[in-house]
């Protein structure tokens, strides 16, 4: 398998797989994102736009629950925006978690950004949910398996209040998760990286390094701030943020 190969396998999953890993045992986390761009690569070919990043396990409690020890970053496009009160389309076995949004308003270039810097760059703040999808049975895979499948992304929705970062306080800024009318898990943004303009800054030197900087007007989701929660058809998932207004997406 090439790195190809190994995109195009991964873009045509739909259903439960074994990790790339199992049959590319020596995979590392480069190849694995030339596999991601080689799968932006195609998804653009065949009518998708790029219109950000994300960071995937950012929280170190899910680091130790998915048994790896670093975050992730994986591209977004306009296909994976779940417009308000479409439901998400059936996918393998989906997963929702509540994050801070962030719209940039001006170029973001590494090396050497810092939590301040990332900061200055972002435009307006939004609270938003994930849907996240695995294509690999029982989301068992290693840290290159994920960057493979661009960190599990499937669709996101992001909420309808955005203000200006300065007039928050991100690290203390709250997420209530709700399944089904039930309150199952709460965070704040300081379980993301400790701050979510440290998770900016992260995407933006791991991009220098590829040679590639964050883009005026690209959306960057910084990372679950709670553990994920199944999302079953016909079930409901709300985020209710301190300051950003809430959100519900069904299955």
């Amino acid at each position: 398998m090439n790195v190809r190969e190994a995109a195009a396998a991964l873009l045509g999953t739909v259903s439960e797989r074994s990790p790339l890993s199992a049959e590319w045992p020596d995979l590392d986390v480069d190849t694995a994102y030339a596999i991601q761009d080689e799968a932006l690569r195609q998804r653009r070919a065949r009518g998708e736009t790029l219109i950000g990043v994300k960071l995937g396990l950012t929280s170190r409690a899910k680091q130790q629950r998915m048994g790896i020890d670093s975050p992730l970053l994986a591209w977004l496009t306009d296909a994976m925006v779940l417009p308000a009160g479409v439901p998400v389309p059936p996918l393998i076995h989906p997963r929702a978690e509540p994050e801070l949004v962030f719209v940039l308003g001006k170029r973001l270039a590494g090396p050497g950004v810092t939590a301040a810097t990332a900061l200055a760059a972002v435009d307006r703040v939004y609270g938003g949910i994930e849907v996240i999808d695995s294509r690999y049975t029982d989301y068992r895979f290693t840290l290159p398996d994920a960057v493979a499948d661009n960190g599990s992304s499937a669709y996101f929705g992001v909420g309808p209040v955005g203000l200006p970062p300065a007039s928050l306080d991100l690290s203390l800024e709250a997420a209530l998760l709700e399944v089904d009318g039930q309150i199952v898990d709460t965070a704040t943004g300081a379980a993301v990286q400790g701050h979510p303009a440290e998770a900016l800054a992260l995407a933006a030197n791991s991009l220098a390094a590829r040679g590639l900087a964050l883009e005026p007007g690209w959306l960057v989701l910084t990372g679950g701030m709670t553990d994920a929660v199944p999302l079953r058809r016909g079930s409901r998932v709300a985020a209710h943020f301190s300051h950003l207004g809430s959100i519900t997406l069904s299955g």
